[in-house]
């Protein structure tokens, strides 16, 4: 349910009222039941919500609406250990997150930034990314919530070959034996051979070089101006981007509401919908279902062994 005083319930709610959703896989809600069934009733949903799972010595409501609370954070953070432990265990498919906020979970003494360093520590994963998907845009992440000085500097062949590597893998386990792999360059212009940097020349172009040695059908580096608009055409099946802003960006302007992210390096499916707790719109009817949706139908796909299709 991710953080009940977002905008995770109103999003489940209005996503799994759908019949078209629930049609996708059996879904249960691991999280508060008030708060579920008190937001689906204000919304005057049709029909009933699914089962909803509370966890033992866990508050379950009320709980405060559009701010930052201890007990919110500390739900949140339990509900998504129990769903984490249900997926290793093999009693669940797929696991599917609303947002959890980060500074809720800071207050509440949590020292697990967010839900990737969770799964990451209960799964025994030590290299975990993310990648965001918005139609079919999808930009793999070399890192993510690293500062811009930090991710320059993990710009290395090393780092690099993994992330294509892992991309390679997960593409190939989803039914894409050979994924068409764009990487995206870390400089302007792909740093003019050498020009304007030296990692594309270091740094990039071996770890590609390396990684088509093995098999991979990986190319560039390219200009990050352009890559996208032609994986959006259909050139690439996915581009392997080296920071946040460099993937979230296009990401994001290419189909925001529809954006939504799933972890490469995990032994389990965990995809997400690819926005914050919106405390400011909290409680008031309005957030946007979409992205819930189509987290739902990709983690569907993905545990029934459709791929990333439809």
């Amino acid at each position: 349910m991710g953080d009940p005083s977002g905008v995770g319930p109103e999003v489940i709610a209005k996503a799994l009222a759908k019949p078209e959703v629930r049609a996708l896989a059996e879904l249960s809600v691991i999280g508060s039941a008030q708060a579920l069934f008190d937001t689906w009733s204000k919304l005057a949903l049709p029909g009933a919500p699914p089962p909803v799972t509370e966890i033992h010595g866990i508050p379950e409501g009320p709980f405060p609406v559009g701010e930052l609370s201890v007990d919110s954070a500390r739900a949140a953070h339990a509900w998504v250990e129990f769903a984490a432990r249900l997926c290793i265990a093999g009693e669940a498919g797929a696991m599917v997150t609303a947002p959890v906020n980060k500074e809720a979970f800071q207050l509440a003494g949590i020292t697990d930034t967010g839900h990737q360093e969770v799964l990451a520590r209960l799964s025994g994963a030590t290299n975990v990314k993310t990648m965001l998907i918005s139609g079919q845009l999808r930009c793999m992440h070399l890192s993510t919530h690293k500062s811009l000085a930090e991710a320059c500097r993990y710009v290395t062949r090393e780092n690099v070959l993994h992330a294509i590597e892992l991309t390679q893998r997960h593409f190939a386990a989803w039914g894409i034996a050979s994924p068409r792999i764009a990487v995206a360059a870390l400089n302007p212009h792909a740093s003019d051979n050498g020009l304007i940097g030296r990692e594309e020349l270091d740094e990039i172009t071996p770890a590609i070089a390396d990684a088509r040695l093995l098999g991979i059908d990986a190319s560039g580096p390219h200009p990050a101006d352009s890559v996208f608009n032609a994986a959006i055409a259909g050139k690439y099946d996915v581009v392997v981007v080296m920071y946040h802003d460099q993937g979230h960006i296009p990401i994001k302007v290419h189909g925001f509401e529809q954006s939504i992210s799933v972890n490469l390096g995990l032994p389990i499916i965990r995809t997400s919908v690819d926005h914050g707790t919106a405390f400011d719109i909290a409680g008031q009817g309005i957030a946007d279902e979409t992205s819930m949706v189509e987290a739902i139908r990709l983690a569907a796909n993905l545990a029934t062994g459709n791929g990333l299709g439809s």
